[in-house]
């Protein structure tokens, strides 16, 4: 039933116009840095080469590049989960939902599973992008991977945290303005704290550092581990509490 429901979402993601505008608007932005990040690493591959252990383009295009990224999804994801709950309740859909015998956790893990399935879309497309430099300058992949792999789940928190404020309105465009604002929150906290704060430890972005300069830390897949399940387990009581109250 959870593969069945994520199949859903995912096809009706994939019906709507607007899904390929934001799509093709997201990988023509990531172009645009990818292709100035590039000119900028062309200008200066004479100077690098004089320097012993420069920096590759791995340090100077996919670092960077990866970082620009997410903040762009952390705009772009409460955008599509505003509607995987605020707009069921909205066409009155919700009810019938709830009335079929199907329990509150397959509905929620298959609307996230069918949210992920898309966003990779976007990551695996603007990784092969990356990738294909090295068809022409030695390429740290490992950089590379670490940076997507720790992209993917950076916009599973924002797709967690998303879903859960979905969950608690009608209308979706309070649910993508209150993800928004939850979003824009924590980086704030992340940005304003020092290194050694435990305020640095509460935002999302914050681990995604160590994963942008090729660092794979336990401590942050557990967080990001945790930060998903958490909220997911929120938006479960949330419509387990809406089936037995109405």
């Amino acid at each position: 039933m959870i593969r069945l429901i994520a199949f859903k979402e995912l096809r009706s993601l994939l019906a709507a116009p607007s899904t390929w505008f934001m799509l093709a608007a997201l990988q023509f932005v990531f172009s645009w840095f990818f292709l100035a990040r590039l000119d900028a690493f062309l200008q200066v591959q004479t100077q690098l080469a004089l320097i012993a252990n420069a920096p590759g383009a791995a340090q100077i295009i996919v670092a960077p590049l990866f970082g620009t990224l997410g903040l762009i999804m952390m705009m772009l994801v409460p955008v599509l989960t505003m509607r995987l709950l605020a707009e069921e309740r909205r066409n009155q859909t919700m009810p019938l939902l709830m009335a079929a015998p199907v329990s509150s956790t397959r509905i929620v893990l298959g609307k996230f599973t069918g949210l992920m399935l898309f966003l990779l879309l976007p990551i695996v497309a603007s990784t092969l992008m990356v990738l294909a430099l090295a068809l022409g300058t030695p390429l740290d992949t490992g950089l590379l991977l670490s940076n997507a792999a720790g992209l993917l789940l950076i916009t599973a928190c924002y797709a967690a945290l998303g879903l859960y404020i979905s969950a608690l309105t009608v209308q979706p465009i309070v649910a993508a303005i209150g993800a928004l604002a939850a979003l824009f929150g924590l980086w704030l906290v992340e940005t304003s704290a020092t290194d050694n704060s435990y305020w640095h430890a509460l935002a999302p972005s914050g681990h995604f550092q160590n994963f942008n300069t090729g660092l794979l830390d336990s401590s942050d897949l557990v967080y990001y581990l945790l930060f998903c399940v958490f909220f997911l387990l929120l938006t479960m009581r949330r419509l387990h509490n809406n089936r037995l109250y109405g």
